[in-house]
C-alpha cells in the first residue's frame, strides 16, 4: 500500500488580533482565555507608564516604564501606537510584532480604539479587529466595581467615558456581545480560525497549487 504524502505546510503571514471595548466588558479576559486555548498564538506585550494592578507581572501583562523611556520610544518610531488613558501612557512595541508576523505566527493584544486607529495606519493589511460590547450599560458597571481594583471616582470616570469608546464599535471588522466568557472566547476562536484561512495571507498558496497542477 502506497503511503499518504507527506502533509505540506503553506507559508502564511501572520496577522495581529485586535479586541477592544469599554473598559470593564472583558477585552483583557477573553485575550486571556484565548491564548490559553490555543498556545500557538503570542500575546502582545505593551509599555505603559501606569503602575502595576495587584497580581501584575512586569513583561507579562505589561512593561511598566517611566514616562522618560516612554517618550523615547516614541521619539525613535518604537511604537506601533500609543495613547494616553486615564492620565497614562500606553503603547505597542514595532519590533516584536513585525518580527512575529513575518515568521508566519499571530499575535494576539488588547488596546482601545485609539490604538486601533494607529493600527490601522500602520499596519493596514496585517490587522483583524474585535470590538466587545457588553450586554447591559448596568453589568459593564457591575463589572467594573466587582474587580475592585480602582475607587468609585475611577469607576465613575470610566462609565463616563464607556459612550464615547462604544461610539466605535463600527470600526471594526467584527463586534461580539459580551453575555458569557466562554461563549465569546469561542466566538473570538472562529474569527481566528477563518482569519487564518483568508487567501491573502496564505502567501504560499500559489505555489502549493502550481505543484498541484503539475502533479
Amino acid at each position: 500500500m502506497t503511503a499518504p504524502p507527506a502533509k505540506e505546510s503553506i507559508h502564511r503571514r501572520g496577522f495581529l488580533l485586535v479586541l477592544s471595548s469599554p473598559s470593564g466588558a472583558g477585552k483583557t479576559t477573553i485575550t486571556r482565555r484565548l491564548i490559553e486555548r490555543d498556545p500557538s498564538l503570542s500575546l502582545s506585550v505593551s509599555v505603559t507608564t501606569r503602575p502595576p494592578r495587584p497580581g501584575e507581572t512586569d513583561g507579562t501583562d505589561y512593561r511598566f516604564i517611566d514616562r522618560e523611556c516612554f517618550d523615547a520610544m516614541v521619539a525613535e518610531g518604537a511604537l506601533l501606537e500609543h495613547a494616553t488613558v486615564f492620565e497614562h501612557n500606553y503603547g505597542t512595541p514595532r519590533q516584536p510584532i513585525e518580527t512575529t508576523l513575518a515568521a508566519g505566527r499571530d499575535v494576539v493584544t488588547d488596546i482601545d480604539w485609539q490604538g486601533t486607529q494607529q493600527l490601522a495606519e500602520s499596519v493596514p493589511h496585517d490587522l483583524v479587529r474585535v470590538f466587545v460590547l457588553p450586554p447591559s450599560m448596568e453589568a459593564l458597571e457591575a463589572r467594573l466595581k466587582t474587580r475592585a481594583q480602582d475607587s468609585a471616582e475611577i469607576v465613575a470616570g470610566r462609565m463616563a467615558r464607556s459612550a464615547e469608546e462604544l461610539s466605535h464599535w463600527s470600526e471594526y471588522e467584527y463586534v461580539i456581545v459580551n453575555r458569557a466568557i466562554d461563549e465569546s472566547v469561542a466566538l473570538v476562536q472562529a474569527i481566528v480560525t477563518a482569519e487564518r484561512l483568508r487567501r491573502t495571507r496564505q502567501i504560499g498558496l500559489a505555489d502549493f497549487v502550481n505543484r498541484l497542477r503539475e502533479g
